[in-house]
This record gives C-alpha cells, sequence and structure tokens, in this order.
C-alpha cells in the first residue's frame, strides 16, 4: 500500500479514536440524563442487540426507508431526463419543483396525516418526498448540461428518441443522478426519523422517543448510533458507485 494511504488511514483511525475518546469523557463530565459515555452507549446496543428489539425496530425501519428512498430513485431520475428533454413541461413545473425542494417537508406532514391517516403509506411518502427532489434536481441539471455536439451526433447517425436517451442522455446523465441519490440517502433518513416521530411512532424513530422519554439517554444515543452508521454505509455505497460510473469522464469526487 502506497505511503500516501496509510497517512490517510492513520488520520482516519486516529480522528475515530479522538472522537470516541471525547465522547466517553463528555458522558462522564455531565448527568448520564444529558450525555450517556461511549461504553455505556455500546452496553445498551449490545442489550437491545442481544434481546432482538433492535432487529425488530431496524427491520421496521429499514423497510419504510428503503421503500421510499427506492420510489424516489425511481420516479426521480426518469422524471428528470424527461424534463430536460421537454422544455415545454420543464418550464411549466421548474418553478413548483424548486419551491417544494426548498420547503420544509415536516410541515407537510400534518397535512398528509390528515388526508392519508396513520400506517405505512403516508410514513413512505413522507420518506419520498424528503428524498425525491435532490434526485430530480441533480438529474435535471445532468442533462440538461448534455453537449449539443453529442446529439447532434446521434441525430446524424438517424437516432431516434429512444435510442437518444440510451445511448446519449443516460450514460451522461447517470453520475449526476448518483449525486443526487446520495444526497437523498441523507434526506432519506431524516425523513424516516421525522415520520416515526410524527405519525405512529415505529422503528428505530420510536427507540428515540422512548429513551427521551424515560431519560434512556442511553438507549436514544445507540439507536441514533445504528442510523448514522446506516447513512454513513450507504452513502459510502453511493460514492462507489458514482465513482464507478463516472470512470469513463475521469471523474474524481
Amino acid at each position: 500500500m502506497p505511503r500516501r494511504n496509510w497517512i490517510l488511514y492513520a488520520t482516519m483511525f486516529a480522528s475515530l479514536a479522538l472522537g470516541a475518546a471525547a465522547w466517553e469523557l463528555a458522558g462522564h463530565l455531565t448527568s448520564d440524563a444529558f450525555w450517556a459515555p461511549l461504553s455505556t452507549t455500546l452496553k445498551s446496543l449490545g442489550e437491545v442487540v442481544h434481546n432482538g428489539v433492535l432487529l425488530r425496530q431496524a427491520a421496521s425501519s429499514f423497510e419504510l426507508y428503503l421503500t421510499g428512498l427506492a420510489l424516489a430513485v425511481v420516479v426521480g431520475a426518469p422524471f428528470g431526463v424527461l424534463l430536460a428533454r421537454i422544455t415545454w413541461l420543464r418550464v411549466a413545473l421548474e418553478d413548483y419543483i424548486m419551491m417544494l425542494y426548498a420547503t420544509p417537508m415536516v410541515a407537510l406532514i400534518p397535512f398528509i396525516l390528515s388526508m392519508m391517516g396513520f400506517g405505512f403509506a403516508p410514513k413512505v411518502l413522507v420518506v419520498f418526498l424528503f428524498a425525491v427532489f435532490p434526485v430530480l434536481y441533480n438529474t435535471v441539471e445532468g442533462a440538461r448540461s448534455v453537449r449539443p455536439e453529442l446529439i447532434e451526433v446521434a441525430h446524424s447517425f438517424r437516432s431516434g428518441e429512444w435510442a437518444l436517451w440510451r445511448d446519449v442522455m443516460i450514460p451522461y446523465t447517470l453520475p449526476f443522478a448518483m449525486t443526487g441519490i446520495r444526497q437523498a440517502i441523507a434526506r432519506g433518513l431524516v425523513g424516516m426519523v421525522a415520520a416515526e416521530f410524527f405519525l405512529s411512532p415505529s422503528g428505530l424513530g420510536q427507540m428515540i422517543m422512548m429513551g427521551s422519554q424515560n431519560f434512556d439517554t442511553a438507549s436514544m444515543l445507540a439507536a441514533i448510533l445504528i442510523m448514522v452508521l446506516l447513512g454513513v454505509g450507504l452513502m459510502d455505497i453511493g460514492l462507489y458507485l458514482e465513482k464507478r460510473f463516472a470512470a469513463w469522464r475521469g471523474y474524481n469526487p
């Protein structure tokens, strides 16, 4: 392994160790009801893993999160390319998309509750609304940045609309869409917690609420830690895919 990589890994592990030490020290300097030490948090995490509570709650949250995120990708990416190709449709909807993108989605939860009630579907809708706009916006910008020469060359070879999408639009836009998906991964987690807080409590959101209400900071931080690790892991996967799909352009984020 090159020396530079060793330095980067050593710096990363030193930073993580320093953060863990700061967490532990902060827990011992304050009340357990305010901030639990890392050792206590890991002990609480081990208990909920052993008794099966974490598996049940995490499975409920992951089902909600992955469903909403998948719908956001399936809807946002194709619709973004469509908006880039159909000018009048983009002009008609662009202002609405920007307004919704800038809207705090938490403010829409009471409206969703009054329209759809409690249950799985309204929670999925909340996660979808949090996650879809980064995918949509980045895909639109990526598709609009396709160089006109590429489209002209495709037309010179008598490519139809579907061939243009398949051979030019989608390959060129994919790295931009992956950037949007990485952003959607983080926003979708926020949407998942918001849905589990403000709609019917369930999953990891319920664990956080119960820990907060019972002044069980260790359990609350254990649930938060699981969500942080999930988000970091998924974003790393997204970054890997983004680099892989963008390799043909020499892309290096």
